[in-house]
């Protein structure tokens, strides 16, 4: 199979995939560094912390999964991690699905890194996927979005949205990868209105004490700001983003989704009306495209950017209370069209 090592980037639909209400699951017997087996085994992903049912994240790169199944008719994994697990159980989770024949294997979050550096040198017919970090290696695609982009888009609805002049911002954990999230938003709220104050805060410093998988965490914090007179909050949270949005909605405030449209999301359906919009990032479509490359016998590898000129990020406009208010839909517009033709320079930190 050709490989393909140079960075590209790959054109891909932000709200082309619906989520899929059932699990896909597939088994096989252990057949060796095939790459595929007699069964035509395809695409297995395995969760990041949260798992399947985070109304974000995880699930939209269920969606990806979905959409590979429907269209290539064959046999797919999702594996759920475990509390507490070792970069050990993901090495061990990831090394069982290429023996297992399914081709590619994709590591939902950037917590697989060492993981699949490990996995992959040890099965190079197989193609290897992962989302949010970037790992060298032949057979491996590093699925990454410029998530800071799509954060500057909602930090302008949100300062055209704010009637208090105060806007929250909740992280799950706070690293690197969501501190893309916290500068984008704060750059794009200064720019839109100087005046309007941020107030950001990180539920946790690390992963495993539960920052992405606590909606009551969540709802502390969003309370917390509200009672500052945040009347808009961002959230990148996770599984824990679900408190923030209920604690908005029980507060009659607005909420800012992330990575999947949650305004459409069945489990969030309560709140929706407090759901302004959504900072999108296309995992599912991510997803899918890692996989239809192996499927065409041209598997994508290296560093695949998925970016605002891609439509790989972007900003969801499904709830109509959006154009009720005041300046905000040409503000995102005229916003959007300038980081595309890079007169907006979106920065990563802040």
């Amino acid at each position: 199979m050709r490989r393909i090592s140079k960075l590209t980037r790959v054109a891909v639909g932000v709200a082309s995939l619906a989520l899929a209400a059932t699990a896909c699951g597939g088994t096989s017997s252990d057949n060796g560094d095939s790459g595929g087996s007699k069964e035509d085994l395809g695409l297995a992903i395995a969760y990041d912390i949260g798992g399947k049912g985070d109304q974000s994240f995880n699930d939209a790169a269920f969606a990806g999964l979905t959409k590979a199944k429907g269209e290539f008719g064959y046999k797919t994994a999702d594996v759920e991690p475990t509390e507490g697990e070792t970069d050990a159980d993901k090495e061990q989770r990831l090394a069982s699905l290429a023996r297992q024949g399914y081709n590619p294997v994709v590591g939902v979050g950037f917590a697989y890194g060492p993981a699949m550096k490990a996995v992959a040198a040890k099965y190079p017919k197989t193609t290897f996927g992962i989302v949010d970090s970037v790992v060298e290696g032949d057979n491996v695609a590093s699925l990454v979005f410029a998530e800071e982009q799509a954060s500057y888009l909602a930090g302008v609805a949100a300062a055209k949205a704010t009637k208090t002049g105060v806007v929250g911002f909740v992280g799950g954990v706070d690293i690197p990868l969501i501190h893309k999230f916290q500068a984008g938003y704060e750059q794009g709220v200064k720019a839109t209105d100087p005046k309007v104050k941020v107030i950001p805060q990180y539920l946790t410093q690390t992963a495993e004490e539960g920052g992405f998988s606590s909606p009551d965490k969540g709802k502390a914090a969003a309370e917390g700001q509200i009672e500052k007179k945040a009347d808009v909050i961002y959230q990148a949270a996770g599984l824990s983003g679900q408190g923030v949005i209920e604690a908005a909605a029980k507060a009659k405030v607005w909420a800012i989704g992330v990575d999947s449209d949650q305004y459409r999301q069945e489990a969030l359906a309560p709140y929706k009306d407090y759901i302004l919009t959504s900072a999108l990032k296309d995992v599912g479509g991510a997803v899918y495209t890692l996989a239809k490359s192996v499927q065409d016998d041209k598997p994508l590898t290296g560093t695949q950017v998925f970016d605002l000129k891609v439509n790989g990020v972007g900003l969801s406009d499904s709830n109509p209370k959006m154009a009720e208010v005041a300046g905000l839909t040409d503000a995102v517009a005229k916003a959007k069209e300038g980081v595309i033709d890079g007169s907006i320079k979106v920065e990563t930190e802040q």
